[in-house]
């Protein structure tokens, strides 16, 4: 693999923190190599802070993979880059290395990352559903998330989307619809789900929309996320294989014991863990975190969605963004996206969500790509076997223990910033603890510079050594470079 060939390079230059001596530079243990860990570092290590990023997979880039075992990038975790406009913190980086986006949406699609431009649902039957009965219900489907916002104002308590749903169909009869229509229905609701990457009875009515979406629509990564973190990790310190089991806190640092017993001691260190892995607690910290950040990771909530990447010999369905099986239930839907119409190879990618993303994670990876197409051959019946499969574990994968975090039905949406919070010299960064962003690739980046400056700040100042006039990292504007878009 690229990142691990480029990786090993580094390991061979790495030198272990001891406890002999003042450093001459300050010191950052910085744990996970995903992209709030890799932004952190490199911004750090751009501040002239010794930084050494311990990280336990074979590679780097964490729910950020580019796959390349069929001869060209698929990205089996984050794909699109949400916000497709300059205020995304990802921008100047995608702009200037030239990376093409292929916009799957504007600003108003009521399927979140897709517009009702391309595409084609089918019944179980395989017969093609008329766009129009397709506009229909999603414009009935935005007509009862406002019918739910106003029942938000009206209970002091908490529910789930689908509670409010359901008492939304009660008060306005009209919004119910029957047969196809709610069909229909359900696949928007699925859509919905997979947004989440959880089901609809988990949640909350209360925190589901407070994240900020920038504007610009959704942009696919055609060439994969990969070269983004690639670039962000040239010259970092970056231990593979590197599983960290405890993390000690104390009045002159930190101590960070891996797997195998070696230890590492720096002045701090950035805590990106993925929350699916602070929620199993296979890493232990002493003292323990307080209460209150405890409870931030115990509240919020960690959903699966999967991707079964399909590879055929040649194209045989409609030339169109995606394809949909619309059902009874939001749980028999089905949603592939066709990569061909943005990257020209033959490619269907399913993508479920939610508990059945966690069923299906229970099966082997034939057996997994053998459902995916069981579902592909209810709207093609003569479609052809796939010549290849990928198949993503976001939720048993140990190292991530699911795909990104949600709002829990009940819990307050301040949990992101709970999470974020730092503990005397521990740092905390990643998706989850973006209260303005979570759940997106551009979220985590954004808090691991975040976590890099509250570090800087907190260790120089702690040494004598901040210069009240030194330019905040990431201050310097740079060269403003226009994002590739294409939309065919």
């Amino acid at each position: 693999m690229e990142s691990r060939s480029n990786s090993r390079g580094q390991l061979q230059r790495a030198v272990c923190y001891s406890n002999s001596g003042r450093k001459s530079m300050p010191s950052v243990i910085v744990i996970g190599s995903g992209v709030a860990g890799i932004a952190a570092a490199r911004a750090l290590h751009d501040a002239e802070f010794e930084v050494v990023v311990l990280e336990s997979r074979d590679r780097i880039g964490g729910r950020v993979h580019t796959d390349y075992s069929f001869g060209f990038p698929l990205d089996l975790g984050a794909s699109w880059l949400h916000g497709v406009c300059k205020e995304n913190p990802l921008a100047p980086v995608i702009g200037r290395l030239g990376l093409p986006l292929y916009r799957t949406s504007g600003d108003n699609s009521v399927l979140y990352d897709h517009d009702l431009e391309s595409y084609a649902l089918f019944d179980m039957d395989g017969e093609q559903i008329s766009p129009d009965l397709v506009s229909k219900v999603g414009e009935a489907f935005e007509s009862i998330l406002k019918e739910t916002e106003l029942i938000r104002q009206e209970f002091s308590e908490d529910m789930s989307i689908k509670h409010a749903i359901s008492i939304a169909f009660d008060r306005r009869p009209d919004l119910r619809l029957e047969g196809l229509g709610h069909k229909v229905l359900q696949w928007y609701l699925c859509r919905m789900e997979g947004w989440f990457s959880a089901d609809s009875d988990t949640i909350s009515l209360r925190s589901w929309d407070q994240e900020v979406l920038l504007p610009g629509g959704h942009g696919l990564m055609v060439r994969g996320y990969r070269p983004v973190i690639n670039t962000l990790a040239k010259g970092l310190d970056i231990r593979l294989g590197h599983r960290v089991i405890k993390v000690v806190r104390r009045y002159n640092g930190v101590k960070v014991t891996v797997e195998d017993g070696r230890t590492f001691v720096a002045d701090a260190a950035v805590v990106t863990i993925p929350l699916g892995v602070l929620k199993s607690n296979c890493i232990s910290f002493e003292p323990r975190l307080p209460e209150w950040k405890e409870a931030a990771i115990n509240d919020l909530g960690i959903g699966i969605e999967n991707k079964i990447i399909l590879h055929f010999e040649k194209v045989f369905w409609p030339n169109v963004e995606f394809l949909g099986v619309v059902a009874e239930t939001s749980y028999e839907c089905s949603y592939f996206l066709n990569l061909h119409k943005a990257t020209g190879r033959a490619v269907l990618v399913y993508m479920p969500a939610g508990q059945l993303a966690r069923e299906i994670e229970k099966m082997s990876d034939e057996e997994a790509a053998k459902f995916a197409f069981a579902q592909l051959q209810k709207i093609l019946p003569t479609a052809d076997a796939p010549i290849q499969y990928l198949v993503s574990h976001w939720g048993s994968d140990r190292n991530t223990l699911g795909s990104y975090s949600y709002d829990r039905v009940g819990k307050s949406h301040e949990l992101y910033e709970r999470l974020r919070i730092p503990v005397d010299n521990l740092f905390f960064a990643g998706e989850a603890t973006s209260i303005d962003y979570p759940g997106s690739v551009h979220g985590a980046y954004a808090t691991g510079l975040m976590a890099a400056e509250d570090c800087r700040m907190r260790v120089l100042e702690r040494y004598g050594m901040l210069d009240l006039f030194q330019p905040v990292m990431g201050e310097d504007s740079p060269v403003s470079v226009p994002l590739l878009i294409s939309r065919m």
